[in-house]
């Protein structure tokens, strides 16, 4: 019996997106002047679509299962390949990197004020609703 759910282990996914895009932004910043340097970027769509494309079907015993399709993936983080923001050929664009840092980190909070809560939660249960 899982007395958690299903809830912490998503919390806990988004928690790992966030965190890989938090890397590539710094990793963006630190190397705004870095000649030729591509920015870097971490889509959650980007990954769905890629996983979608490359996915294996399962084996049906019967006409009437559900199809489904599955493969485990990691966020993968791709690169502006053929944008320039400035002339040395770097792509970093730090107005824009700034405002994908304080979204993200607005979306982390939120996420561990919501891990917060599942946990007080568990607490109270634990303690017998005292």
């Amino acid at each position: 019996m899982n007395i958690y759910g299903s809830t912490i282990s998503l919390l806990e996914q988004g928690l790992n997106f966030s965190s890989t895009k938090g890397k590539a932004i710094s990793q963006n910043i630190a190397n705004i002047d870095t000649p030729n340097y591509k920015a870097k970027n971490v889509s959650f769509k980007d990954t769905l679509h890629t996983v979608q494309q490359n996915s294996i079907t399962a084996y049906q015993t019967n006409d009437l299962h559900i199809n489904f399709k599955s493969k485990s993936s990691q966020p993968g983080v791709s690169n502006y390949s053929n944008f320039r923001y400035r002339q040395d050929g770097n792509g970093v664009d730090m107005d824009k990197e700034q405002a994908d840092l304080a979204a993200n980190q607005i979306y982390y909070n939120a996420l561990i004020d919501r891990l917060n809560g599942k946990f007080g939660t568990l607490q109270n249960v634990i303690k017998g609703g005292r």
